[in-house]
């Protein structure tokens, strides 16, 4: 089985909508996605991820299903930063490198949801509530949760499952299928607008049910490349990706 986490493209937040690059970047990436046998789609109830997966599911003539727990995280810190210039941001995936690479606890996958970086927040809580909902997503196509692993039900199939949803909520599943702490991957991974994450459960014994998420590719934008659409840097402090 084969899983691809999008996110929308480059947004335009006032209405939540897409701007005119974003609209150009959901084209080109349905002309992508056209090509990957996507049999299931869902998407976030937002307006931009819905947008975004119009052109794909316009294509195959696949209806998608609204999921509630796709929506981005609008849990926020509640933690004071010591630095004036970063005292009013609250995005738990944008920090500044000197709030949270001296805590140890941020690495460790034992102690991270104890940080204090992440007291007086509901950050953990919805979390835990993501990734229980994302794994009855893979249990209800024949993939079951064990461990670290997962067990492969007779009734799965050879699909291809498109996830149209957002930065914090698709890294947060990058987090959660490679065991790692979220606030370390929140802030050490940058998915682009539009751009495609590619997790495959392969199995790797055929006489054995068992398989294990491999990452074959995270943020890619090869269509935005091939339609000499810029890389969007929305969700970056920087203006510009070189």
């Amino acid at each position: 089985m084969k899983l691809l986490i999008i996110r929308h493209g480059d947004p335009y937040y006032p209405t939540d909508s897409l701007t005119e690059k974003g609209q150009r970047e959901a084209f080109l990436l349905g002309e992508k996605l056209r090509n990957e046998n996507i049999t299931k789609i869902f998407v976030s109830p937002h307006g931009r991820a819905k947008l975004t997966a119009k052109p794909t599911a316009d294509a195959l003539g696949i209806e998608p299903v609204v999921l509630d727990w796709l929506r981005e995280f609008s849990e926020m810190l509640d933690f004071e930063y010591n630095t004036d210039y970063f005292k009013d941001m609250k995005s738990p995936w944008n920090m500044p490198p000197e709030i949270w690479t001296d805590d140890k606890d941020v690495y460790s996958i034992d102690r991270w949801k104890k940080s204090d970086i992440l007291k007086n927040s509901k950050i953990v809580e919805r979390y835990e509530y993501v990734c229980e909902e994302f794994d009855k997503l893979l249990s209800s196509v024949g993939y079951i949760k064990d461990g670290n692993q997962y067990i492969i039900s007779d009734s799965a199939k050879d699909e291809t499952i498109a996830l149209f949803c957002h930065f914090g909520l698709g890294t947060s599943l990058i987090a959660h299928s490679l065991n790692m702490p979220l606030i370390a991957v929140w802030n050490s991974i940058y998915l682009p607008p539009s751009s495609v994450t590619t997790l495959y459960f392969e199995q790797h014994i055929k006489s054995r049910p068992i398989a294990h998420g491999i990452f074959a590719g995270i943020g890619d934008t090869s269509h935005l490349y091939k339609g000499d659409e810029p890389i969007s840097c929305s969700g970056l402090h920087t203006k510009e990706l070189k």
